[in-house]
């Protein structure tokens, strides 16, 4: 399989990817005093990427940037991607969860990129309804195990389209889900079936920054990340 082949699999957008993709312009204006917040941006930017082996966004990445720049609401699963699927039980029966910082922080730029965040997950517990009260989201539906029906309820309660939905999923009961939104996403520690049916498979797995890695590319698709950034570097 060639390289074309492989995007069309993924985000079906190879014709934009003939003769190269078109980087954001990350020039900054003349004038004013140095360094300017745009150049300590920009140069913040490169020293990251430098300690990253100085690698850009792969071709999936890229490929997938138009169905991303589309996405106004982020669904969730819980177990196996906001945590590594691993549940544990305290001295009462009370189940106990593990969540990533970093994967709150991405869904927290998320919201001030204007995109919802919301979640759906077959199981119910005290550990999920307090960390999505924690992370101010709006759509919350435990004990979903029909998870194409809170889907469909969300869509017409918000007035969506499928393909400005993205739905991230690690395990079969994702699957419906993920057949139907516009970007659809797995973990990197997944099963087989739903990576294959994913237009994007993160590098990170599940409770362990997949979440932030999916916020970033939907941040990056509409062109947002050099803004959110420079509010923080200060």
């Amino acid at each position: 399989m060639d390289e074309a082949e492989t995007l069309v699999n993924f985000c079906g957008e190879v014709k934009n990817f003939q003769g190269g993709w078109p980087m954001p312009d990350h020039s900054c204006p003349d004038g004013g005093a140095y360094p300017s917040d745009c150049e300590i941006t920009q140069g913040l930017r490169r020293r990251a990427l430098a300690r990253a082996g100085g690698k850009e966004r792969g071709y999936v990445w890229k490929s997938c940037l138009p169905q991303a720049a589309k996405v106004e609401l982020l669904l969730l699963d819980v177990d196996g991607v906001l945590t590594d699927a691993s549940i544990f039980y305290g001295p009462a029966g009370s189940e106990l969860k593990a969540f990533s910082t970093r994967d709150g922080f991405g869904i927290r730029l998320l919201r001030e990129a204007g995109v919802e965040t919301g979640l759906i997950t077959a199981r119910s517990s005290e550990a999920v309804r307090r960390r999505a009260e924690d992370l101010k989201l709006r759509h919350v539906y435990q004990g979903a195990g029909n998870k194409i029906k809170a889907f469909n309820k969300i869509l017409a309660d918000q007035d969506l389209r499928p393909e400005q939905v993205a739905y991230m999923g690690d395990d079969w009961l994702d699957l419906p889900v993920l057949l139907r939104v516009g970007l659809a996403a797995a973990v990197a520690d997944a099963v087989p079936e739903v990576k294959e049916a994913a237009h994007y498979v993160t590098s990170r797995p599940g409770g362990r920054g997949a979440v932030r890695e999916l916020c970033e590319l939907i941040i990056e698709a509409k062109g947002l990340r050099e803004k959110l950034f420079a509010g923080y570097a200060k």
